[in-house]
């Protein structure tokens, strides 16, 4: 292939990945996956882009569409997941997700792990608190034929903002997880590097 081609290619890739995170963006697909199809059939070409560069596409989009209100819900996102944080600081939590990324937009909702023998544990500590528990719910993900469940809790705080709580077995906690959308490790942040982050540059995006 020349460099006329090379060039063709790396364009179609790049509208394609622009379609696809605009799909993402306003809500007409919800999968990296359908997204990049839809995008290319769209567009009538067969180049398909990474999960990788359809998200910083679509992290561009977002800083376009929202401007410096963008940088002002993350900080209170990510100020929100602290103080959830340290209400749940005895079953090690770790903020995964956009919010950890710096990449969280419009619709995007507070991810967190932690790790208990049982959900019971956790929901008790929600419970106690100020923050509304509205739903609930056991996954399984079979990963090279071991299958590992967890425990969803869907919740909102006072000021209105989304959290996707998983509870998984404390054995888990020291188990390396790769990211399906950006293709690094999955590593977030525990309470005191949150706190320390918050101080310093609470703004602060984890991009490979």
């Amino acid at each position: 292939m020349n460099s006329a081609n090379n060039n063709d290619a790396d364009d179609a890739r790049s509208q394609v990945s622009r379609e696809a995170a605009i799909l993402l963006y306003f809500g007409a697909e919800k999968e990296y996956k359908q997204a990049k199809f839809r995008a290319a059939k769209t567009l009538g070409v067969h180049f398909l882009p990474t999960n990788l560069e359809i998200a910083l596409e679509l992290d561009k989009i977002a800083e376009e569409k929202e401007g410096p209100a963008r940088k002002e819900r993350l900080i209170l996102m990510r100020q929100e997941a602290f103080k959830i944080m340290k209400l749940l600081d005895a079953y090690d939590p770790l903020l995964i997700g956009s919010v950890w990324r710096g990449t969280a937009r419009l619709g995007s909702d507070i991810d967190i792990a932690a790790y208990a023998d049982t959900p019971e544990q956790v929901l008790e500590f929600l419970k106690n608190s100020c923050i509304k528990i509205q739903q609930t719910y056991w996954t399984k993900v079979n990963k090279q034929g071991v299958t590992f469940l967890s425990y969803h809790v869907l919740a909102e705080t006072r000021t209105k903002i989304s959290i996707d709580l998983v509870v998984r077995n404390p054995e888990e906690a020291v188990r390396k997880r790769k990211c399906d959308i950006f293709g690094d490790e999955i590593k977030g942040l525990r309470t005191l590097k949150l706190e320390k982050l918050l101080k310093e540059n609470p703004t602060r995006q984890f991009l490979p």
